[in-house]
């Protein structure tokens, strides 16, 4: 391989981009873009959430329960209410999320050993959401019940309960269960993958489109010589935005980096390539450019987004995408991302997922290399 052409296509390929101001942007401009959205934006946190209480009582009883919820984090005790259309009208107009009803026999119930009744409405328009409030409420409620247990025993002579246990609850790699902490490592694999492939993609083919390729195939160039001229501009400019990612993961969102910072730039390398060769296959396996970049939207960007384990747990997935995942080479990235960031984890444990983005890597290329051997000849 000759590295004076193998140079000339690349200082080509820079020339290319300089003159398309639209890739400069896609390149670097949106990278940074969708960081400051996904990471303030999408948020797995649900705090402060608005709260409607019917308190029919108005008992001591009855609002130190209600006191325990606006003293939580968890919630925002927004409005009082005195009747059930009050409610459904607050939840028409999404002013409230949870509605609290106690009954008006409230304390008469903790002095009996009947259990007394609490009604929790939750808007169950987003299920995952409700689903937490009502963990929250749950647990608020054991809490206040567990008190109330020991002071009927108390009442009863026992200077303690008769069982007690004491949970020391302790959260590993990501202690302060920061939803960012877990954003921002899947998201560095997104902009990669994104880079990688939807912006390689349409070289090969803009060749063809704008009549250059006749040129090309005139020249001594070799295959392997026109594939690495072509992908070395965007292996720099993706190895930039990796480098603006971690920036802003550290100085901005703050999320810690427990494991070698070497380590993770030598692997998005190794992952950055991978994408570059699914990105020149799906280039040369193309007609025109649109079809090319619905290509690498449809098989790259959005299985790095919902097969990867970025967003959504795989486990969790049906079955049939589970196995599809196994060919999303994104799945192994995400896991060495958040392995290094959150874990410290080091390549005595990731060697699998190296090995198989090697492997990737190879098909990928290899594949591009004979496709375009045949469209250029």
């Amino acid at each position: 391989m000759n590295l004076r052409r193998t140079f000339a296509v690349f200082r080509k390929e820079l020339i290319h981009i300089q003159r398309d101001p639209s890739s400069l942007v896609q390149a670097i401009l949106l990278p940074v873009m969708l960081l400051l959205l996904y990471g303030y934006a999408l948020t797995f946190d649900i705090t402060e959430v608005p709260v409607a209480v019917w308190d029919r009582e108005q008992s001591r009883a009855s609002r130190e329960l209600v006191q325990r919820f606006g003293s939580s984090r968890y919630f925002t005790l927004s409005h009082q209410v005195t009747s059930s259309g009050e409610i459904a009208r607050l939840f028409d107009r999404r002013r409230i999320w949870l509605a609290l009803i106690l009954p008006p026999d409230f304390s008469r119930y903790l002095k009996t050993e009947e259990p007394a009744p609490l009604m929790a409405i939750v808007d169950g328009t987003d299920a995952n959401t409700a689903n937490v409030i009502l963990g929250y409420v749950q647990g608020v409620v054991a809490d206040y019940s567990r008190e109330v247990a020991q002071d009927r025993l108390r009442a009863r002579g026992f200077t303690r309960p008769l069982v007690e246990l004491k949970s020391d609850v302790r959260v590993w790699f990501n202690e302060d269960l920061e939803s960012k902490n877990y954003i921002v490592p899947g998201l560095i694999v997104v902009i990669m993958t994104m880079v990688g492939s939807l912006l390689t993609a349409l070289t090969i083919v803009r060749e063809a489109e704008r009549g250059s390729m006749e040129g090309l195939m005139a020249t001594p160039l070799k295959k392997w010589e026109l594939i690495f001229g072509k992908l070395g501009p965007y292996f720099l400019i993706g190895m930039v935005d990796m480098f603006i990612a971690l920036g802003m993961g550290k100085f901005l969102f703050e999320v810690p980096l427990r494991g070698s910072v070497a380590l993770l730039i030598v692997l998005s390398a190794l992952f950055l390539v991978v994408m570059l060769g699914q990105g020149l296959l799906i280039s040369v396996l193309s007609v025109n450019q649109l079809q090319a970049y619905q290509m690498a939207t449809l098989f790259t960007f959005l299985p790095a987004f919902l097969l990867s384990g970025f967003v959504f747990a795989i486990k969790q997935m049906p079955l049939p995408l589970q196995l599809v995942s196994y060919l999303v080479p994104s799945r192994y990235f995400v896991t060495i991302s958040k392995g290094i960031y959150l874990k410290g984890t080091g390549l005595t444990l990731l060697w699998g997922e190296v090995v198989l983005l090697l492997a990737f890597a190879v098909f990928f290329l290899v594949m591009a290399q004979r496709r375009l051997v045949k469209k250029i000849r």
